[in-house]
């Protein structure tokens, strides 16, 4: 556990004023607002993990560390990137440091450890990371809300894009053997398919693999390109290792293959590598201009999938902290307000939570280009207003079972 002090402020009252401070209710406002921060140190995710305590960071010293007129404690608990350690840090979180509301876990195999937790305890609960599907679909939590997309949002509206715009009818996948690569990649597959596409292979190496060349050479070859779903550093060992072989189809992939974060690390493997995301730093507009230039000065990186995720998960507790005026003890109250925050600004542009607890934003389909000598993400093409459930019919979406390694079923694989 790692506490991050902020300056103390110091007021003098007089024998009278202080006797009123007494009563509980303005009392409890003069503590500070405790934000219970989940993130990850080591392991494949570190690199995401790292970046979500920049993200974070730079929201509050933006902001004097003060949010709603109350000045802010961040505890910090790194998870180890594994289900036991983010239910054992969630739980000293809540009951040892007294949070009013946690920011995180990192992956969705964390959030779903915690999610019966938060349920019981009525922690609010905001996602900056965390994409697990039916956290905001068939179990919905009332305590938990998301700041970022669910994990197939983004690759849905790629599923489209590859086959309505590149024309591409024949695509094997490769991606993370955990929840959010076999959630990103169903995503892809599904609308892929509905619009006339074919996946005709699906490998599944292990989350902390070494080596993806056993797994490369198992691609098959007479595909128009690889959807590849990895998360943390592996988008990078994978990218690399691929042109190492001399790999040739074309690569798409989720937003976290080709993540800001990583980019700075690659070279000239990631150029053309296109994905979806509800973000990136190459997005034209003033607010995230400003945005990436606050990273860069700061970090001296862009920003990307985590860093924005911590950030905007930062403005979401600030919108609803203000909404209920600084009463976020009033746990009921406040967890309303995250959950119905209205119109939300930030370097994505604006977002809103739809009835489930996620948002409606738009979605970016990049490609990676050098510009200024660097990699970035350049927007391609958007999809304004897009829900979780795509162009998909709610009640149909939910009454089907959530996205897996085998849903949608593999019925076009090939031997």
């Amino acid at each position: 556990m790692f506490r991050i002090p902020f300056r103390e402020v110091a007021c003098a009252f007089g024998a009278a004023a202080a006797s009123l401070l007494l009563a509980q209710p303005v009392q409890a406002q003069t503590e500070p607002l405790r934000i219970g921060f989940l993130t990850v140190r080591s392991g494949a995710l570190a690199a995401g993990g790292r970046q979500l305590e920049e993200g974070i960071q730079l929201f509050l010293k933006e902001r004097n560390n003060m949010i709603a007129g109350r000045k802010v404690e961040l505890i910090i608990a790194d998870t180890g990137g594994n289900p036991a350690g983010a239910k054992n840090k969630t739980q000293e979180l809540v009951e040892r440091n007294k949070v009013h509301v946690i920011i995180g876990p990192l992956a969705a195999f964390e959030a779903i450890a915690i999610d019966d937790y938060i349920r019981q305890t009525k922690t609010p609960t905001v996602a900056d990371s965390a994409a697990a599907e039916d956290l905001t679909q068939r179990k919905v939590n009332p305590w938990f809300v998301r700041a970022v997309g669910s994990s197939a949002q983004p690759n849905q509206a790629l599923g489209e894009y590859a086959a309505k715009t590149l024309g591409y009818k024949r695509i094997a996948i490769i991606a993370d053997d955990f929840a959010y690569g076999h959630e990103s990649s169903a995503g892809f597959q599904r609308v892929f398919e509905d619009n006339g596409g074919k996946v005709v292979q699906k490998l599944w190496p292990p989350l902390n693999v070494a080596d993806y060349g056993s797994y490369i050479g198992q691609l098959k070859q007479n595909v128009d390109a690889v959807f590849a779903g990895f998360a943390g550093a592996n988008g990078l060992r994978f990218l690399k290792q691929y042109k190492e072989y001399g790999m040739k189809a074309p690569v798409l992939g989720s937003m976290t293959t080709a993540d800001e974060g990583i980019l700075k690390q690659m070279g000239d493997e990631a150029i053309g590598v296109v994905t979806g995301g509800w973000y990136a730093a190459g997005i034209d507009s003033p607010d995230n201009k400003r945005f990436v230039a606050a990273v860069n000065k700061e970090y001296g990186v862009d920003p990307g999938y985590y860093t924005l995720g911590a950030y905007s998960a930062g403005v979401l507790v600030e919108t609803a902290a203000k909404a209920v005026n600084g009463k976020v003890e009033d746990k009921e109250a406040f967890m309303k307000a995250l959950r119905n925050p209205g119109t939300v600004r930030d370097a994505r542009g604006d977002w809103k939570i739809d009835e489930y607890g996620n948002p409606v934003m738009t979605m970016f389909i990049r490609k990676v280009e050098r510009k200024d000598g660097k990699l970035l993400n350049t927007v391609v093409k958007t999809y304004p207003n897009t829900s979780q459930f795509w162009t998909y019919d709610p009640k149909a979406f939910l009454a089907a079972p959530v996205y897996s390694r085998d849903v949608p079923p593999a019925k076009n694989l090939e031997p």
